[in-house]
């Protein structure tokens, strides 16, 4: 049994658990229930399967699965944008999945990389901008900013995000490892149970679309092991993407600090993002960012991860 199918599976077990009838909208079928949400019986009616298909596919016994079952099974089951886009990746034909060019250690794209280096002083012009990007635009001199490569390694990062999150944080670290496996990390994000539940739902939306990346595996795997949190989050099957969650810092000299995230795809490695830390105009953030950029130069040196052994 191919394992990503098992995986298919799983997910739509922990969604199926998650959907009452009352929710689906279908009156429940007669009989004593012995799980918390929708029978198999009953999803299949929804999805318009025979109990005996949904049955397979539940069990990982059915290899192929087609788009119009897809998009069924995503209706029964009322799948937001992100879980539809998880299902799909999940269902994905075999042959799509076998490529062995997403192991390869991630480097910084060089696009990003001057992006970072000019945003100091860098001109720019939206029409008709979103609060959220008018708000990077309003900040844009005294911004933390990091590359995130898919497997949540730091590519690159700026002299105020280190400011902001720890020295700890530097090119070459893995935020997601940082963020479960050092006790700093719990102490630093004052909402970390939200911060780190949505990093794992951004994990596990990664590991469906790169099923073959024995890379983010051997992480994964490492997190279940060494993490309750991160084990019981993953074994929710929620999935996010990765957009991150407003974020609040409890800083240790400067005191509490709230920002709002927003991350741009870089448009020549769709795997990276610029992850930008923005705040509301004079704010008590806003205020506290320059004395932080104060105590050492914000300037246009950038450290990059080391090249791969």
């Amino acid at each position: 049994m191919p394992a990503d199918r098992s995986v298919l599976g799983a997910f739509l077990r922990s969604r199926r658990d998650a959907l009452t009838p009352a929710t689906a909208g279908i009156a429940p079928f007669p009989g004593p229930r012995r799980v918390p949400g929708l029978r198999k019986e009953e999803l299949a009616v929804l999805a318009g399967l025979s109990p005996d298909h949904y049955s397979r596919l539940e069990q990982g016994r059915q290899h192929t699965v087609t788009d119009d079952i897809v998009d069924a099974l995503s209706r029964a089951l009322r799948l937001d944008e992100i879980e539809d886009a998880h299902l799909r990746n999940l269902a994905a034909p075999l042959r799509r999945k076998r490529s062995s060019a997403w192991e390869s250690a991630q480097r910084p794209d060089p696009g990003l990389l001057r992006v970072l280096t000019i945003m100091d002083h860098v001109p720019a012009l939206v029409l008709g901008p979103d609060p959220g990007l008018l708000r990077v635009l309003t900040i844009m001199d005294h911004v933390p900013a990091l590359v995130l490569g898919r497997r949540s390694e730091i590519l690159a990062c700026n002299t105020l995000a280190r400011a902001v999150l720890g020295a700890e944080i530097d090119a070459g670290a893995v935020l997601v490892r940082w963020l479960f496996l050092d006790p700093r990390a719990r102490e630093r994000i004052v909402n970390w149970s939200d911060y780190a539940s949505a990093a794992v739902g951004a994990m596990r939306y990664e590991g469906g679309r790169h099923v073959a990346d024995a890379r983010l595996t051997v992480l994964i795997d490492e997190l279940r092991s060494a993490s309750a949190d991160f084990a019981r989050w993953w074994d929710d099957h929620g999935v996010a993407d990765r957009t991150s969650v407003d974020k609040k810092i409890a800083h240790p000299v400067v005191g509490c600090l709230s920002f709002g995230i927003e991350s741009l795809v870089s448009p020549h490695d769709p795997e990276q993002r610029l992850i930008i830390y923005t705040v509301e105009p004079e704010s008590s953030t806003a205020r506290a960012l320059p004395v932080l950029a104060s105590w050492g130069p914000v300037d246009t040196e950038f450290a990059t991860s080391p090249p791969p052994d």
